[in-house]
């Protein structure tokens, strides 16, 4: 009668002993940022940067400072296949779940990224909230084998700027949900690398670089700083943004930070071409005057206001210009907005959205409410009988 406990107890301590399968940390190669290129061949190239643990530096060859990651490259016919191949370079597993930013090249973001973004829906390794950028005007590996001044491991600098969303910065989760859904196309960040000197071929400092337009999952396009400026508002993903302009009859330039910026859409389906009017609103603070103008006085601060609200909506008017009649893609979700509050009509006109969206008239209306004159009033450089009141 005692055997049938002894047993229970034996068969329970061997299914709770837990971590049967466990992999110690010093069995793992930490990826912290991969990088996707086209090959001449038609191959994708596929690179990861991975960081060397500091507990290994202490034993360094000494002569200087160690390097804190190191890259490796192999192709394949897909992910799977080049990943394979790069584990078979290394000692140690390679582990992804601490990737912070996924590169990709853009000759193959132009030829489409079909074949290289299916790895990250079936490997549950994969997190869905890595960033995802497009390298402008050259390999996305550079950008893994550029260093930076600020942090040991450079995937860690390219993974802070992308969080303070100072432009466009989208994960891979946001990507397919845009990709995927109806009335709006997927936009991704771009990043650059400045060549340290022009006679050099050393990667220097890599840079944000506008943003890159997507139908589907091929890119059609690219937009400056400028223009990504104006599709982030647009987007209404405005924050910390900043906008300067020239006030008339040449009377200098002022620059505000826009701390607080909403946006409202709506439209008119009826007739042949859909109106939409996008209201954008912002809260601003002064941050520079160059003019000689007392913009604590209600009727200056009236036309510094005028002067931004005009520079703002040429901004945004003009990216949304390029996206309709240039590349015909809808990053902003006009037809999102149509698909959510107008069901009706959108039904109507889904299969034939990309030609209804580039005949759309889209007006843009920006109201901001300027602040931050604060005690200083007029510009302090000025001598009292200079300022304008």
């Amino acid at each position: 009668m005692k055997r049938l406990p002894q047993a229970c107890l034996l068969l329970s301590a061997w299914l709770l002993s837990g971590c049967w399968d466990r992999t110690e940390i010093n069995d793992l190669a930490f990826i912290t940022g991969s990088a996707f290129d086209l090959t001449d061949n038609g191959q994708y190239l596929l690179s990861l940067q991975i960081a060397i643990p500091s507990a290994t530096s202490g034993g360094g060859t000494g002569g200087g400072p160690q390097q804190k990651f190191f890259v490796l490259s192999a192709t394949g016919k897909n992910a799977n296949e080049a990943f394979e191949k790069l584990q078979k370079k290394s000692s140690r597993k390679l582990f992804t779940a601490h990737r912070s930013v996924i590169f990709v090249g853009e000759s193959l973001g132009r030829q489409g990224m079909n074949g290289v973004l299916d790895v990250f829906v079936h490997d549950p390794r994969q997190r869905l909230r890595t960033y995802i950028m497009v390298v402008k005007g050259g390999e996305a590996r550079e950008v893994l084998q550029s260093k930076y001044p600020f942090d040991q491991v450079p995937m860690e600098a390219v993974k802070e700027m992308e969080g303070q969303q100072s432009e466009i910065s989208t994960n891979l989760r946001d990507f397919f949900m845009s990709s995927s859904s109806d009335g709006i196309d997927p936009v991704v960040g771009a990043i650059e690398v400045e060549p340290e000197r022009k006679d050099s071929g050393r990667t220097g400092l890599f840079k944000l670089a506008g943003s890159g337009v997507f139908k589907e999952t091929k890119m059609v396009g690219l937009l400056d700083g400028s223009e990504t400026d104006g599709l982030h508002w647009a987007q209404n993903h405005m924050k910390n943004g900043r906008i300067n302009a020239e006030l008339p009859d040449g009377l200098g330039n002022v620059g505000i930070l826009v701390t607080h910026a909403e946006r409202k859409i709506t439209a008119d389906t009826k007739g042949e071409r859909i109106r939409f009017e996008l209201l954008l609103e912002g809260k601003a603070m002064l941050f520079e005057n160059n003019s000689k103008l007392d913009i604590s006085r209600p009727k200056n601060i009236a036309r510094v206001e005028r002067a931004l609200e005009t520079k703002a909506e040429k901004q945004v008017l003009d990216v949304l210009i390029r996206l309709q009649k240039q590349y015909g893609a809808d990053p902003v979700g006009f037809g999102l907005f149509l698909h959510q509050n107008k069901p009706k009509q959108w039904k109507a006109m889904q299969n034939h959205w990309e030609q209804s969206f580039t005949k759309a008239n889209i007006k843009v209306v920006v109201k901001l409410n300027v602040g931050g004159a604060g005690m200083a009033g007029p510009p302090l450089q000025w001598n009292q009988k200079e300022i304008r009141e």
